[in-house]
């Protein structure tokens, strides 16, 4: 099975910025006025999943909540420390989580369109206990 997890935006410059530049994603590919939307395929190379992102003249009108979040695991803890510290350098505040097993277990933050997202060392963890 393959995944795709699509997504409207205002500011598809800004987001591709942001997941590519900052998360350290990579941009698989995009296309441009295919019927009146604009997209950007962002992911990792050879894994079964990737994120797609379209602006329109339609605007974005985004509704979620504290609970709605992506949670990324950086594979080593030394990846979640670079990860950590690219987010601080780029002034991306770190926010509370509702849920306190994110906040004892990663870092929540919101990328440019308020959506959560939270980065969590606790695979590195277990796979160095392991």
């Amino acid at each position: 099975m393959f995944l795709r997890v699509a997504r409207h935006t205002n500011d598809l410059e800004r987001i591709e910025k942001f997941y590519v530049d900052i998360l350290g994603f990579e941009r698989l590919g995009g296309f441009q006025n295919h019927n009146n939307y604009d997209g950007v395929f962002i992911g990792k190379s050879g894994l079964d999943w990737h994120f797609e992102f379209t602006q329109s003249n339609s605007k974005a009108k985004h509704t979620f909540d504290e609970e709605d979040v992506i949670v990324l695991y950086p594979k080593t803890i030394l990846d979640y420390n670079e990860l950590e510290n690219k987010l601080i350098r780029n002034s991306i505040s770190i926010i509370a989580a509702i849920n306190p097993f994110w906040n004892e277990n990663g870092k929540m933050f919101q990328d440019p369109d308020g959506y959560r997202i939270v980065i969590s060392p606790l695979k590195a963890i277990i796979d160095e206990i392991n």
